[in-house]
């Protein structure tokens, strides 16, 4: 059945289509109360549905938030994203939502499709990469962006800057202390633990990851012990079980004569919570037990870890709070809001598995 039009609800109402639109679409400018009753009651009877995008010409308003992550399956990105619903509902909007898997080329692509239904704000949680490969799609990222900003769009970025972005107004970046709170990690972790430390890190050039290897290494060097080595893999649980199947071996190459290890040979840091579950199922396949082999620890503390066994050491984030300030920060009148400016704070949470033996 067609979709009834503005121009047969104004006919039955007997007035123009532009008081029609008036009425339907938001506009400040409204009729008398009786020609709106008219015109929304022939609406009614024709079963007509407003357009969207009228009503947002109308209110200079689409009511759409557009967020771009990296993975919603990921449970970083999804308490993030819980966040900015909560916000967006605070300002009655609705969130469009794009996964892009962390490329540049596709957060691009996501933003124009976002300016192209007038999302009135744009929220970007993920980390931002400085590989050389990703140099020229950070450049067209940056420049979509600086056009979406200068027509009016506000945005607010998780973490790092886009890479290139130089749009002023109405762009927020909400910082995440990841290398303060991973160099404290290791500091309390150094206390504890005497072997050596091994780090689970994402590729280089990943900032997010870079950062909490800095400050891990960091950590360990204001307690006085030698840098951690570095294994780069996949930002995700893959990549955290195959570097967990390389320091299995290792472990077990360790091992005494009963075939039993000799005891624990590492604490391994990975940057991230997925990684360290990754890695910690690596080491189970294997024969490997936490902490009696090998202790442990993530970052984020993800709302996962609840059901996980050890429980797992971690730097706990403020997920979804840091998504409702990012959100908050792109709000029309966020320059009179305190808490668009308020900074993430994090904690240190040790538990099972990384208890000495």
């Amino acid at each position: 059945m067609a979709a009834s039009t503005l121009t047969e609800v104004a006919r039955l109402a007997g007035v123009s289509p532009a008081t029609a639109s008036r009425v339907l679409n938001g506009s400040a400018r409204k009729p008398g109360k009786d020609i709106a009753d008219r015109v929304r009651q022939a609406a009614d009877s024709l079963g007509y549905i407003p357009n969207a995008q009228a009503q947002g010409l109308a209110k200079s308003s689409s009511g759409l938030i557009g967020l771009i992550v990296h993975d919603i399956a990921d449970p970083y990105f999804a308490a993030i994203a819980r966040g900015v619903q909560e916000a967006a509902r605070e300002q009655r909007k609705m969130v469009l939502l794009a996964t892009t898997g962390g490329a540049p080329a596709e957060e691009k692509e996501a933003v124009a499709a976002f300016a192209a239904r007038r999302a009135d704000s744009i929220v970007i949680a993920g980390s931002r990469s400085s590989r050389t490969e990703d140099r020229e799609d950070n450049a067209e990222l940056a420049a979509e962006l600086d056009r979406y900003c200068r027509n009016g769009g506000r945005v607010a970025v998780v973490g790092h800057p886009v890479v290139g972005a130089s749009a002023q107004d109405g762009y927020h970046v909400v910082a995440v202390p990841n290398q303060e709170l991973a160099g404290a990690l290791a500091t309390k972790l150094a206390a504890h633990w005497g072997g050596d430390f091994v780090i689970i890190g994402g590729p280089e050039g990943l900032l997010t990851s870079d950062d909490r290897i800095h400050g891990f290494q960091e950590g360990l060097a204001k307690a006085g012990r030698a840098p951690a080595e570095i294994l780069r893999s996949s930002f995700n649980r893959a990549g955290g079980y195959e570097a967990g199947l390389k320091l299995a071996a290792r472990i077990k190459g360790g091992s005494t004569g009963t075939g039993e290890p000799a005891g624990p040979k590492m604490c391994i840091f990975a940057v991230n919570d997925v990684m360290a579950i990754g890695a910690a199922a690596a080491l189970r396949a294997e024969g490997l037990r936490i902490p009696r082999d090998a202790a442990i620890a993530g970052f984020d503390d993800i709302e996962t870890l609840r059901d996980f066994r050890p429980a797992l050491s971690t730097v706990s984030l403020p997920l979804e709070e840091i998504g409702r300030l990012a959100t908050r920060a792109t709000a029309p009148l966020a320059g009179d809001d305190d808490s668009a400016a308020q900074p993430i704070t994090g904690e240190v949470t040790l538990r099972r598995s990384t208890e000495a033996a």
